[in-house]
């Protein structure tokens, strides 16, 4: 068991190497890059599955499975940077998914693709960014973690804009780019402030590491401004990074808008890779945010943390807001995209007051739903000729029935379905922890109302694309962008069409696997939380849940009931080619269609500071800092004439007047010094009769 912790390495290496040669390959071989890419990822699933069967089986006593390997980087100074890597339930669980759904959005690529003729390109660009984030996932290091976090983000950047040809393809992938960054600057910070006070940065490390218990006790007694603990400061810093990444309010904003990239992009970004990051990040750094002076010994955690409470509150009024504007969203991609945010912050809300297993075994149910309808969504847009506004759609569940009943499947987990659908226990064990949560009942009361949205908006997607009488085919701007980036041969005809095997095979998998994960962490086998805690040697079969988990689970199914009839009874009911909620609350329908001017917001605001920052360091660049430069100047320039007046007209002159007079003695010496004894002679006569002289004047006074 021990043996495939050397060889974890090659999780990531796979489709990395796989990006590298694809990145020599020409245009044309677009053939051979999708079977290389598919292939890496593929051979990555299977690593990862022997991972995975290593986590099962702990040693007795020593609870959950955790395996590293750590090694010395670079000398730095005295001591040594080290990297490694990690393998527990939380990696293992994750490694699975991201490469069984990565390997399907990638065979689904070569469907969807087909018409692209940069597709070569396209497959490098998505197996960089499975590396990245294989490599973000087995990081036993922050600073490696670190590293793997931004190579996402430029991989994302690269995918988002892939069609750059398209101005909002190139405005998208700049403002995701961007948009992390800020959340990535707490982010560095805190890394730097985390390495000053535990001198590591390796998570695990035979005691020695930053997450166990000698580091956090460390960090919870001292204390930073305002008597904060340095842990709650420096978690707080982290939780940045996954506000950006995960998309979490304020810095959401960039995610809708990364529906410019292909479908399949969008499919890895939202369902298995880019915003599980920030939720992972949180997942792995648990144990600083829930720690405690009370809870050092770090078994449990505290729910009452500063951290803790953080991001609860962050997460639930990010599962509302973005809720609330996919109601209004006429763009297939942007209601998936806004409920990915809304599910987002239901991850956050779970890991906030429930801990690891809840909140991320949503992150895994919800990868699975996810993938299977931005999947489903691209198999809508293919088959409609790339047409995405939900209004110009209807009546598809006859023309493309297999789409239909795999988006079906898929709808009804992400609106929380009762007992079948994975979604409905991974989202009622957010509620129910929510519910039990001593702080307050307001984030499990926005958890509620957020359930009663998402069944709301998910049904209304459903009846205008597959139920609603087919509206007249009109050719849109955003069709023949598409269009155009796909090839799509001239005259094709406007009826729409079941997509190829290739791309309903992953959705009918996806479907599959979707219903099947609703056994694992139902209150009568609770297989999931047994296995991240590693009691699966304790797991038993029977009701487990306390008497609030009956009551979330009915409130949970009437909210479901009410949002699936609210929106049924309007949408059925109402006029054909209108909406019924912009016809009931026309006010309000619009300011959730502009995103409640969060984006308008920023550009009068942020933007407008920024700009007048901008304008006011231009102003004082050129009028202040270069007056100030040239005065330096001529200051500069007044000290070097004055020096070399003085130096030219005071000590050259005195140097050369005392050289003058100097040579002229040395002159006179040296006749005297001609070496003619008869001078010589002569001189002394002279001054012997001198002498002589004054002797006799002196005697006679």
């Amino acid at each position: 068991m021990k043996g495939i912790i050397n060889s974890l390495w090659l999780i990531p290496a796979l489709p990395l190497l796989a990006a590298g040669i694809i990145a020599l390959m020409k245009r044309p071989q677009r053939k051979p890059a999708a079977a290389l890419a598919i292939g890496s990822m593929a051979l990555a699933f299977l690593v990862s599955c022997v991972a995975f069967v290593a986590t099962l089986q702990p040693e007795a006593g020593k609870g959950a499975v955790q395996l590293t390997h750590n090694f010395a980087w670079f000398d730095l100074g005295g001591s040594a940077l080290r990297l490694g890597w990690l393998l527990d339930p939380l990696t293992a669980g994750m490694l699975v998914m991201v490469t069984f759904v990565g390997s399907l959005i990638f065979i689904f690529s070569v469907g969807y693709m087909d018409h692209d003729e940069n597709l070569t390109r396209f497959f490098g660009f998505l197996a960089l960014f499975a590396a990245a984030m294989l490599g973000l996932l087995i990081a036993n290091n922050l600073l490696f973690l670190f590293m793997c976090w931004e190579l996402v983000g430029v991989a994302s950047y690269l995918l988002i804009g892939f069609w750059f040809h398209k101005p909002s393809a190139a405005a998208a992938a700049k403002k995701a780019f961007i948009t992390t960054r800020i959340g990535d600057l707490g982010f560095f910070l805190g890394i730097v402030w985390l390495y000053h006070e535990t001198g590591t940065l390796l998570f695990y490390d035979n005691g020695a590491g930053c997450l166990e218990q000698g580091a956090l006790t460390k960090l919870v007694t001292q204390t930073t401004v305002g008597g904060m603990a340095v842990s709650t400061a420096i978690s707080l810093l982290l939780f940045c990074g996954a506000v950006g990444k995960s998309g979490q309010l304020p810095l959401h904003v960039w995610l809708p808008d990364a529906m410019e990239g292909p479908t399949p992009v969008s499919a890895l970004i939202h369902a298995a890779t880019m915003v599980a990051a920030g939720v992972f990040l949180v997942a792995r750094v648990f144990p600083l945010m829930g720690a405690a002076t009370a809870d050092l010994g770090l078994e449990g955690h505290s729910p009452h943390t500063t951290a803790l409470t953080v991001v609860t509150w962050v997460g639930a009024c990010t599962a509302v807001f973005a809720a609330l504007i996919a109601v209004a969203q006429n763009d297939i991609k942007r209601i998936l995209a806004f409920s990915t945010v809304s599910q987002l912050g239901y991850m956050m809300l779970g890991l906030g007051v429930g801990g690891p297993a809840v909140g991320m075994f949503h992150l895994l149910t919800h990868a699975f739903f996810k993938a299977l309808l931005f999947l489903g969504a691209g198999s809508v847009i293919h088959g409609s000729h790339h047409e995405q506004d939900i209004r110009r759609m209807g009546g598809l569940r006859k023309l493309m029935p297999i789409t239909f009943a795999a988006y079906a499947v898929g709808m009804m987990a992400l609106a929380g379905f009762p007992l079948v659908f994975s979604g409905f226990w991974s989202k009622d064990e957010v509620l129910h922890a929510a519910m039990i949560w001593s702080p307050s009942k307001l984030p499990f009361l926005l958890g509620l109302f957020g359930a009663v949205l998402t069944a709301f908006y998910m049904t209304r997607q459903m009846w205008f694309v597959f139920f609603a009488p087919r509206a007249e085919s009109a050719s849109s701007p955003g069709r023949a962008a598409h269009s155009a980036s796909h090839h799509e041969p001239q005259g094709a005809s406007s009826s729409p069409h079941e997509s190829p095997r290739v791309m309903t095979l992953p959705l009918v998998i996806l479907a599959v696997a979707t219903v099947l994960l609703s056994l694992f962490a139902t209150p009568v086998w609770p297989w999931f939380h047994a296995y991240l805690g590693g009691q699966l040697d304790h797991l038993q079969v029977g009701w487990s849940a306390d008497s609030a988990a009956g009551l979330t689970m009915l409130l949970s199914v009437l909210a479901v009931a009410l949002g699936v009839s609210a929106s049924w009874r309007l949408y059925s009911r109402g006029k054909a080619g209108t909406d019924a909620v912009e016809r009931l609350f026309p006010r309000l329908f619009r300011a959730l269609q502009g995103r409640l001017y969060v984006d308008e917001f920023y550009a009068a605001t942020v933007f407008r500071l920024n700009a007048a920052v901008a304008v006011l360091s231009d102003w004082a660049d050129r009028f202040v800092w270069s007056s100030v430069v040239e005065l330096a100047a001529w200051l500069a320039k007044g000290l070097a004439w004055l020096s070399r007046t003085l130096d030219e007209s005071g000590i050259n002159s005195g140097f050369d007047a005392g050289c003058v007079e100097t040579r002229g003695a040395g002159g006179f010496a040296s006749r005297l010094q001609n070496g003619q004894t008869q001078r010589y002679l002569r001189i002394l006569g002279a001054g012997v009769v001198v002498l002589v002289v004054a002797i006799v004047w002196m005697g006679n006074n």
